[in-house]
């Protein structure tokens, strides 16, 4: 038997291999991507949260133009499409580092199904975009008179 020293990173290291299979075993891919999603795709950070009038969803957009971002409502699902590009002066050699993520984007959201989609507001303003959502139209039963003959 040989002896092997003693390395607690070793030990931190198997339990997030776990803990990483664990989450991808539990919920697999993401269901919004069409093909495979590569870690480098740019994912613009999205709040949502409640206010006053319903729902906001805040979308941080630094670089978009207002003309690049379409926002569409189909089968209770809100999709935002659009496109950072790329500074065209600069060559990919020529940087030393790059972090900011360039190219198309698209996120989606499910939305409550009595949300009237016509009832949609949207902002951008200085690289934000701000989709307002009304509260959903809550359904009245309805009470049908009998009559007994």
């Amino acid at each position: 038997m040989a002896l092997v020293k003693w390395d607690p990173f070793r030990d931190v290291a198997e339990l997030q291999n776990r803990i990483n299979r664990m989450f991808d075993d539990s919920f697999g891919r993401s269901r919004e991507s069409d093909d495979e999603m590569d870690l480098r795709t740019w994912r613009p950070a999205v709040d949502i949260y409640e206010a006053e009038n319903g729902i906001v969803v805040a979308v941080e957009l630094p670089g978009v133009s207002k003309e690049s971002v379409s926002v569409e409502v189909k089968d209770d699902v809100l999709t935002l499409k659009g496109e950072r590009p790329a500074d065209p002066a600069i060559s990919e050699d020529s940087y030393y580092r790059r972090e900011r993520l360039f190219g198309p984007f698209k996120r989606s959201f499910t939305l409550n199904q009595n949300i009237k989609p016509d009832q949609i507001k949207a902002t951008f303003k200085d690289g934000m975009l701000q989709i307002e959502i009304p509260r959903p139209v809550q359904e009245q039963p309805k009470q049908v008179t009998v009559n007994v003959e």
